[in-house]
């Protein structure tokens, strides 16, 4: 029984521990395309085409709807007009549906940017971005949370992951600023 006590306990602190995000900054971030959501109406997302234009926040959350990943959602919708001013796209990607992204789109991002679906998980898994250990404690595999920024030149200058999302929208806001910065032409 102490076994099997320490072995749950052992994995829930592996399964909640910040887990380091496996693209480093001055990798090639893949590129992909995805259906997404945006004030609750359907499109096609292109990295490719949204770095055309500055430089791309990724990032990746467990769920829609759930408590952590709303006040992401919320935090990330406030400071949209930041990250904008800063001349980068902000998308959100997880593993739900375009049906539940598409409300979410609405609900948890206020509209103010969008939300992408990888029910597949295969943008996920490109990104290394799946939950530690591969599975949630209800034995379903989901994304974990991590965030990147990518320049117009398709690499990684930032990530991100830590399973509070405290800092994501902080950090990633300060590291589009700093390339901007150095970016000014």
């Amino acid at each position: 029984m102490k076994y099997i006590k320490a072995s749950a306990i052992i994995i829930t602190c592996l399964a909640t521990a910040p887990a380091s995000a496996a693209l480093k900054p001055g990798a090639m971030a893949p590129d992909f395309t995805a259906q997404a959501a945006v004030g609750g109406k359907d499109f096609t997302f292109s990295l490719a085409e949204a770095l055309k234009h500055g430089p791309v926040v990724l990032y990746f959350y467990p769920k829609s709807f759930t408590q952590g990943c709303t006040i992401e959602a919320h935090e990330f919708a406030e400071a949209a007009e930041d990250f904008a001013a800063a001349g980068a796209t902000l998308i959100g990607m997880s593993k739900d549906t375009i049906e539940t992204q598409r409300k979410f789109s609405t609900e948890g991002c206020r509209d103010k940017f969008p939300v992408a679906a990888d029910p597949a998980m295969t943008v996920i898994r490109a990104y290394d971005a799946a939950m530690l250990l591969g599975l949630t404690p209800s034995g379903k595999e989901m994304a974990d949370r991590i965030s990147y920024v990518i320049a117009p030149d398709g690499k990684v200058i930032y990530a991100y992951s830590d399973p509070a999302p405290d800092k994501h929208i902080e950090n990633t806001l300060a590291a589009v600023r700093q390339w901007r910065e150095q970016h000014k032409n």
